[in-house]
């Protein structure tokens, strides 16, 4: 199993769990006398395979982020790296539209606001971390398909 097909089977156990969740929430209580949809007990079991698959999962991604290596780093670091700058395009995109907002003035004599940053200069940042973020995606992606997932 390549590393990018164990990444989609563990999006898709964590949607099955949510799923289970709703419908064994759905079905433990029921009128006196009634019968639940779905039968609780079977639902929970099929909830503990699913974190035992998702637990397995976790662990063979995670071996293999931390002992496959692209120009030196490793992925998990590479990952690392991806989750930084997502989080700092996410934050200055929040400045550059804090910066960006316009304060109009009825009179002369009301106070003025202008923006304390150059909003061109942060975008044009941003804009610069976003086309690393991609290029840094591609590269992880390109591997999660070259790459076996390890036992």
């Amino acid at each position: 199993m390549k590393l990018a097909e164990a990444l989609q089977e563990r999006a898709d156990i964590n949607r099955k769990i949510e799923q289970l969740k709703v419908r064994l929430n759905n079905n433990v209580l029921v009128q006196e006398g009634e019968k639940t949809a779905e039968d609780p007990d079977q639902l929970k079991q099929e909830l503990d395979r699913s974190i035992e698959r998702l637990a397995y999962l976790m662990a063979r991604i995670n071996k293999t982020n931390c002992e496959t290596e692209i120009d030196g780093q490793t992925l998990t670091e590479i990952i690392a790296r991806k989750d930084a700058l997502s989080l700092k395009i996410h934050l200055y995109k929040d400045v550059v539209y804090a910066g960006s907002q316009a304060s109009y003035r009825a009179r002369n004599t009301e106070i003025k606001i202008k923006s304390a940053i150059s909003v061109a200069g942060w975008q044009a940042e941003i804009d610069g971390i976003a086309k690393e973020l991609r290029l840094l995606d591609n590269k992880l992606q390109e591997t999660n398909w070259k790459t076996d997932l390890m036992e």
